[in-house]
């Protein structure tokens, strides 16, 4: 095991962590423009750096780690998510209708997003365990379980973007595997046969963003209204943006959730279509070096858990940048790196050490 050991660095994907710090930097001064004339400070951007520090702690401390010591703590973390998803139920902390935190002496953190990092350990270490006898219906099934069981806990928080992203994890893993055409053709069917059981169950103000996705105008001062403002506020960015500070949606408070949800709305705006642009191509960097790391890792394990890891962060791009636009429903998934959130950016830290450390320990490895 390679523990702080300084001819590691040499192995480093050095792109990666400068992107990720970049993102971070560009995270910190977004938060800092969107929150300041709300409080009096930079309070917000001030916790969100110290939860940076401890990000990029962890990120140094699990690259310096084997990944492959995850393997045999995988199931013992599995039980946890699944201990703290319930415990929410009971002592969590309700904020805008969802009970999703838990506030442990006045340090509050999400549990489903720590759910996200253990998941894909737990599922990688299923898949990669049962690699040579995925094609078995049976295994399929089993692995279904898995991740039912915490997605089945987030739906009812609720929350349903961390259930689409487990949903996502999981069907990456299935796409990478030894799965037959038939079985996937199965899951097809029964996942669109459910559907319409799926929108019966949905609360109605998820109902409400799905159908304003649709047609926004419909309902501009209800459903309509974030993405309507989050658009106006991008298209006034124009090429150079109005400047940190000077966003008149942001600044305003006309964008909701400006340091959240909505956070690449006033980044757009203040930094303009050359800002956000750089921020989507640091991304689209950051996923392709990751697939890189997933197609040479020498081992199942870590093929599966660099899976999981870009099925994640993509859908997260994908779906926050997305929503911003008036392209994918909203659906409270943070933009990583970039909003506000202790909990998120500490496990997006941990994943993106995760691949670090199956890139230095990818030598001499046999695929196993």
């Amino acid at each position: 095991m390679l523990f702080f050991n300084l001819r590691a660095l040499k192995n480093f994907d050095w792109i990666i962590i400068v992107i990720t710090l970049l993102l971070f930097a560009i995270g910190i001064a977004v938060i800092y423009s969107a929150t300041y004339g709300t409080t009096g400070g930079g309070n917000e951007a001030l916790q969100q750096g110290v939860f940076g520090g401890v990000g990029l702690l962890a990120f140094l401390i699990v690259a310096f780690f084997d990944y492959r010591s995850f393997r045999g703590t995988s199931s013992v973390l599995y039980l946890i998510t699944i201990i703290l998803l319930g415990v929410v139920f009971f002592t969590g902390v309700t904020t805008m209708g969802a009970t999703r935190w838990i506030d442990i002496g006045g340090f509050r953190f999400q549990p489903s997003e720590f759910a996200k990092l253990f998941m894909i350990l737990a599922m990688a270490k299923y898949f990669s365990d049962h690699a040579e006898d995925m094609h078995s219906f049976k295994r399929i099934v089993i692995s279904g379980i898995y991740f039912a069981i915490p997605t089945f806990l987030v739906i009812m928080q609720p929350d349903l973007g961390t259930a689409l992203v487990f949903i996502v994890i999981w069907i990456s893993m299935l796409a990478v595997s030894r799965i037959r055409l038939r079985h996937f053709a199965v899951l097809v069917t029964g996942a669109l046969l459910l559907l319409p059981v799926g929108w019966l169950t949905m609360h109605d103000y998820q109902k409400d963003r799905i159908l304003a996705l649709v047609d926004p105008a419909n309902d501009p001062q209800g459903a309509g209204y974030n993405v309507q403002q989050a658009q106006i506020a991008i298209g006034s960015g124009q090429m150079l943006g109005r400047g940190l500070g000077h966003g008149s949606q942001s600044q305003l408070n006309f964008i909701p959730e400006k340091h959240t949800d909505f956070i690449f709305a006033a980044l757009a705006e203040e930094m303009g279509f050359l800002g956000a642009g750089l921020v989507i191509v640091l991304f689209a960097v950051l996923i392709f070096r990751a697939i890189l790391i997933a197609a040479k890792s020498r081992d199942y394990f870590g093929m599966y858990l660099s899976t999981g890891i870009i099925a994640m962060l993509s859908f997260h791009i994908f779906l926050n940048i997305g929503m911003n636009l008036g392209i994918a429903p909203v659906a409270g998934i943070p933009l990583p790196l970039i909003s506000l959130g202790g909990s998120s950016v500490v496990v997006i830290f941990i994943l993106l050490g995760i691949l670090e450390s199956i890139h230095i320990h990818r030598k001499g490895l046999d695929l196993a």
